[in-house]
């Protein structure tokens, strides 16, 4: 569904994506890792004319993205962005129907086939209760959930996520990552996810591709990518990588924290990898 090969982008006299290649296939979900300033945003900006290429290309299900109309585009990707900008003084339920405009002719208003979407989109994020409030009158999270749910509302088969559990409470998060692996098995959706919690992105990633100085270091299973060598390589820091018993799916935690306190990790099958 998305393929991104030799993708390279300048800023000024700074490389921030240096030959970057990345691919997400339908019904799969990529959790996109690695530290601040790495080039996940650019990466996902790059993808929908965010940001110009000084080189390669971005071809989604099987076109050069350069080609699409913003129209077509918004047809095939749905992104949700890491600091989005909502317009003031309307209901959430107002902007989430905003995710319907690429299916409407020129002059069309929403009809009720629209606005059933937009509520079955809050509905899956636990969020029928913003409906009918004002978004600025919202929290961070709160807004993050409309940002969302408008998203889901535009259906699309690519979906982009930039941080899209930042401002969230645990339950929350536990949600939309759910719901990001019920989209890609349920309806072949494809997701690319730029997460900072690793331990989240190994859990509900199927494959993740960590991102460093504007280049790839890692991609692959969450146990091939989450190594104590690759993330001191990627984040400059010492972390200890552990396993729950009973799967592959590496779990990340702080030196620091285990030898400041080490029953702070508690009793349990718990053992470094």
């Amino acid at each position: 569904m998305l393929s991104v090969r030799g993708v390279r982008v300048d800023y000024g006299e700074r490389t921030a994506l240096g030959g970057v290649d990345l691919e997400v296939a339908a019904g799969e979900v990529v959790g996109l890792v690695g530290p601040n300033g790495g080039g996940k945003t650019t990466l996902l900006r790059a993808i929908t004319h965010g940001v110009a290429l000084r080189s390669g290309q971005v071809l989604i299900d099987g076109e050069d993205a350069s080609r699409l109309s913003a129209r077509d585009l918004a047809r095939k990707v749905a992104v949700v962005p890491q600091n989005p900008t909502l317009p003031l003084g309307f209901l959430a339920r107002e902007v989430v129907v905003m995710g319907r405009t690429p299916y409407l002719r020129f002059l069309d208003q929403e009809g009720p086939a629209d606005y059933r979407k937009s509520d079955d989109a809050l509905n899956a994020l636990s969020a029928a209760e913003l409906a009918y409030r004002r978004v600025d009158e919202l929290s961070g999270g709160e807004r993050q959930n409309v940002v969302l749910a408008r998203a889901l509302a535009q259906e699309t088969p690519l979906l982009l996520l930039d941080e899209p559990t930042a401002n969230l409470d645990i339950g929350h998060q536990l949600l939309i990552a759910k719901l990001l692996l019920r989209l890609a098995r349920d309806e072949g959706v494809a997701v690319l996810a730029a997460l900072h919690d690793l331990t989240l992105a190994s859990l509900y990633c199927d494959r993740l591709v960590l991102l460093a100085g504007g280049s790839v270091i890692a991609e692959g299973t969450p146990a091939d990518v989450l190594t104590r060598d690759n993330l001191r390589l990627a984040y400059g820091a010492d972390v200890l990588v552990l396993r729950a018993e009973g799967t592959e799916r590496p779990l990340v935690l702080p030196v620091d924290v285990l030898a400041a306190d080490p029953e702070r990790v508690g009793p349990g099958p718990i053992a470094g990898v």
